[in-house]
């Protein structure tokens, strides 16, 4: 398979001569995987120099290798992305959340996956809304428009998986993809309904959820024709400001 083409990089100067090289490599492989001798040639350091210090990226996981042995840039770039990212969507809420909030008069929280849980990271609570979530309260992904817009464009293996033992099927959740939110009533809070839509990353991917819940008496048991639109837009707007 054809090595990608890459440029030879700018020459960091942080000061530290081993982080410069370090730093010179993964730049190389910001192009895409490369062989040992294009590291080599690219980049005008030792064979001995490259070899150390790729494998040595590699036990730190900023390196990987691809199916033909080359060398690619590692899983753990990625995941301190996703937290990085993470800490960007949490700043973005404390703006869009009581925004959408004050123009509802429901409560309007954030929600991110974790395994087999939903928990509240962000929340903007009504001063009378009838019930409260604190940030760090965890629920699982069996009920409710929060679980169904974090599943909904799971891959076909991990919708199969997150189905079983839920209280929604396969058809709901086909219904939330063709409208975009999801809604929910009674459950954990009877008197309560919720609707929910999903926050996109890079590449589409749904990386947490936003919902809107109030009293049933406020927000009806079908609060997606009123809100969904809403929610949809604050959804959007959290992606956009924390960079996705």
């Amino acid at each position: 398979m054809a090595t990608a083409t890459v440029t030879t990089p700018l020459r960091p100067e942080s000061g530290v001569g081993v982080l410069d090289k370090a730093s010179m490599l993964l730049g190389v492989l910001e192009a895409g995987p490369a062989t040992l001798a294009t590291l080599v040639s690219v980049t005008g350091l030792k064979r001995p120099t490259v070899h150390r210090l790729a494998l040595a990226l590699e036990r730190l996981r900023l390196v990987a290798r691809d199916p033909d042995g080359r060398f690619a840039l590692g899983p753990r770039l990625g995941d301190m992305a996703v937290e990085a990212r993470h800490d960007r969507l949490l700043l973005a809420a404390e703006t869009v959340l009581p925004e959408l909030r004050d123009r509802t008069g429901a409560s309007a929280r954030l929600y991110r996956r974790r395994g087999q849980l939903r928990v509240c990271v962000a929340s903007a609570e009504t001063p009378a809304g009838g019930e409260s979530v604190p940030v760090g309260s965890a629920f699982p992904m069996k009920s409710g428009a929060v679980a169904q817009a974090l599943l909904a464009w799971d891959e076909p293996e991990l919708l199969c998986e997150g189905l079983r033992g839920a209280r929604f099927s396969a058809s709901v959740l086909s219904g939330v993809r063709r409208r975009g939110w999801a809604q929910s009533f009674g459950g954990w809070e009877p008197a309560m309904a919720t609707v929910a839509a999903p926050v996109r990353g890079p590449g589409g991917q749904v990386i947490a959820a936003v919902s809107l819940s109030g009293p049933v008496s406020r927000v009806t048991r079908h609060p997606g024709r009123q809100y969904g639109a809403k929610t949809i837009d604050a959804a959007v707007r959290l992606a956009e400001l924390s960079g996705g």
